[in-house]
């Protein structure tokens, strides 16, 4: 029997509306809708979007994710400008900006990401990138550091076992260890964060063990929410986690040293993304006094 946090209310309303009419205005793609998010209705009511540079298709093939993959179509050089008009416009201080993978481009569209960063940054927008593995490449990367968003976030997704069935093959557990330790090494003052799915088959002590590979790469900031199938294209759901077992990740992470986990069954990664920053930027007590001053959110 699925539990009551699988069901969610078909989305729709006032802001809903506003927010879509903005982003088809600009012929902009987010991944509420693409991925097929259950926190669309939550978020898009107060505000907040989820925005996805570089298409609407992605060059991989996860097996977990609904995004089309295929057919790669060229970028838009007007997007940066769009992007941060699409901010503007919806009165957003905080933008979290990430992206499909572009492996069919030379430089991956890092350059391209890079952009959008400093277009957003340029309109006094906080920014929080959460970025492909660009292969690993060191060159690309260094694109995304040099920018200096607020936040650099790539997603590990699942534990070791579990990676080959679940990610491209393109992809990897240590391919995606290693970037974000070296943009750690990088910029050790800037702020990374990851996250990791449950429901895939994972065992407790696995999770644990991520969670400590994360943080020896100096990880910052983790997520922890409950993978839900998108359709019956993706991977089948193999268990649902219980709060108790969030609850116990959120823990061990705190334990194991991230300055902010963020562990539930809606969670993505994404979630609350200002406030973690607040969190791992000012500490708790001065994070409580600057929430007003970050104001509404925009997942990109």
């Amino acid at each position: 029997m699925k539990p009551d946090y699988v069901k969610v209310r078909i989305p729709g309303g006032e802001t809903y509306n506003k927010i879509k009419e903005t982003l088809r205005k600009r012929n902009l793609y987010t991944v509420c809708e693409e991925a097929r998010c259950p926190n669309v209705s939550e978020c898009w009511d107060s505000g907040t979007a989820t925005f996805m540079i570089m298409g609407s298709n992605c060059s991989r093939g996860c097996r977990f994710c609904s995004v089309t993959h295929g057919r790669m179509l060229p970028l838009d050089p007007e997007e940066p400008r769009k992007v941060a008009e699409a901010i503007c416009s919806m009165g957003l201080k905080y933008a979290v900006i990430t992206s499909v993978d572009r492996d069919d481009l030379e430089d991956q569209g890092s350059s391209h990401f890079a952009s959008v960063i400093a277009a957003v940054k340029g309109k006094n927008v906080l920014v929080e990138s959460l970025i492909p593995d660009f292969q690993g490449r060191a060159d690309l990367i260094d694109k995304i550091v040099v920018a200096e968003p607020a936040v650099i976030a790539h997603n590990i997704e699942t534990v070791r076992r579990l990676t080959p069935g679940v990610r491209d093959p393109r992809a990897g557990y240590d391919q995606s260890l290693r970037v974000l330790k070296y943009i750690k090494n990088a910029n050790p003052d800037q702020i990374t964060k990851s996250s990791i799915m449950l429901g895939l088959g994972e065992m407790d002590d696995e999770v644990a063990t991520t969670l400590l590979d994360l943080r020896k790469a100096g990880v910052d900031i983790v997520t922890i929410g409950q993978y839900l199938r998108p359709s019956r294209m993706q991977l089948e759901v193999v268990q649902y986690s219980a709060m108790s077992r969030f609850k116990m990740f959120e823990d061990m992470g705190y334990e194991f040293g991230f300055q902010f986990v963020a562990s539930g069954p809606l969670v993505r990664s994404s979630y609350r993304a200002a406030e973690a920053w607040l969190q791992r930027r000012f500490g708790n007590g001065a994070a409580e006094e600057r929430k007003d001053r970050v104001g509404k959110t925009a997942v990109y």
